[in-house]
């Protein structure tokens, strides 16, 4: 049993059409639920176009529980790009296997001057990135974890799909959490973007947060690419997800993002309508879903529009990003995977932070929570 045998139980056209049904009503019901608990049927109101009107209410709302559960903090994290070589062919990424562009897979040197590099400025929290490559696995992932652990208090990875016992053995080698985005739960429109490789079998992809709840990861991430299918179905099958793993995995944690569509190499794709209103939409409505659910602001949006949203619910934010292996060492952009908008340094967006009286978390997690520091007792 598995999140697949939930996913089949419905019909994303079907979903699709049913947020379209909702009515005023809906929302105003959905919104008098907020402090006792949101259904599915009520994030899909909150999901919907009658929902619009009701944006600036449902901001305030989720500023306010955001604040009350988390306080006026900010977790800045940045990316590590440790390979663009993937077996892939994904015709929305720049690691397409059919893109003609150098491939890279950092040494162990390479890594450690990139830690270098993000230690210096500031960083605890470290998203490791790969392609998919059998060649640059676990093992591969492994020895990275292995070489960062003793620099930095948290480790998350967002690499390909894994087996159980490698993510079990990840996890003893330094994990924190891992990021999985299903691109889209759009049974139609998935093999339309997801040629070749691996990546195309929906159901393995699917499958992954099971194995990584099985696996005793302690954070997983979820997320659709906005810009492939419905936004508004994505997000309520995100929303279906979440609560199947919550109530399967109840000691693991959970985060959010919302990535959309950026520049990258290769042929331009049809691209649904997802714009940043509608991410503040998405983004308030799993707030009031979800008290508990940290949620993720990226560097592939704006300056302006970062320096609005990070109060609606937000809990995290990269800074100061390279989307491309070696990116901070050696700058070659030739290597990214998209394009970033907000190049601002991890101390400028500390400092904005600062100044709208947030403050920014560059560590909130400890070797010792793992057994893997010593404790130091205090002689009397």
């Amino acid at each position: 049993m598995t999140f697949v045998s939930e996913w089949k139980k419905h019909d994303f056209s079907q979903i699709s059409e049913s947020i379209k049904t909702k009515k005023k009503s809906d929302v105003v019901r959905a919104l008098s639920h907020v402090r006792t608990g949101l259904s599915l049927d009520d994030l899909a109101a909150l999901l919907s176009i009658a929902a619009e009107p009701y944006l600036e209410e449902m901001a305030q709302l989720s500023h306010q529980l955001t604040v009350e559960r988390f306080g006026k903090t900010m977790q800045l994290y940045a990316p590590m790009y440790l390979t663009n070589i993937c077996a892939n062919v994904c015709t929305y990424c720049g690691f397409s296997a059919q893109n003609k562009i150098p491939r890279k897979a950092l040494t162990d040197s390479e890594i450690l001057a990139e830690a270098d590099v993000l230690k210096a400025h500031g960083f605890e929290h470290v998203l490791l990135v790969t392609g998919e490559s059998s060649r640059y696995g676990a093992e591969y992932i492994a020895n990275a974890m292995r070489l960062l652990r003793p620099r930095f208090s948290s480790l998350s990875m967002e690499v390909q799909p894994l087996e159980q016992k490698e993510y079990a053995y990840l996890t003893e080698n330094g994990l924190n959490s891992v990021l999985v985005y299903q691109e889209t739960y759009d049974p139609v429109v998935y093999p339309k973007y997801h040629l070749k490789g691996p990546k195309s079998d929906i159901e393995y992809r699917l499958e992954t947060p099971d194995r990584l709840g099985k696996a005793g990861v302690k954070k997983i991430g979820l997320g659709a690419l906005y810009g492939l299918s419905d936004w508004r179905a994505e997000s309520w099958y995100i929303g279906l997800h979440l609560r199947y793993l919550e109530k399967t995995y109840w000691k693991t944690k959970y985060s959010l993002s919302f990535p959309r569509l950026r520049p990258h190499e290769g042929s331009k794709i049809e691209v649904t309508h997802f714009d940043e209103r509608c991410l503040v939409q998405a983004a308030c409505a799993f707030r009031l879903f979800s008290q508990e659910l940290e949620l993720s602001l990226s560097t592939r949006e704006g300056i302006e529009f970062r320096n609005n949203a990070y109060r609606l619910g937000f809990t995290s934010m990269s800074a100061g990003s390279k989307t491309n292996p070696g990116g901070y060492a050696s700058d070659m952009d030739s290597l990214e995977q998209f394009a970033i908008d907000d190049e601002r340094s991890p101390l400028e967006v500390a400092s904005f932070l600062k100044s709208a009286g947030y403050d920014a978390v560059w560590k909130d997690w400890d070797l010792t929570y793992d057994g893997q520091a010593p404790v130091l007792s205090i002689a009397k």
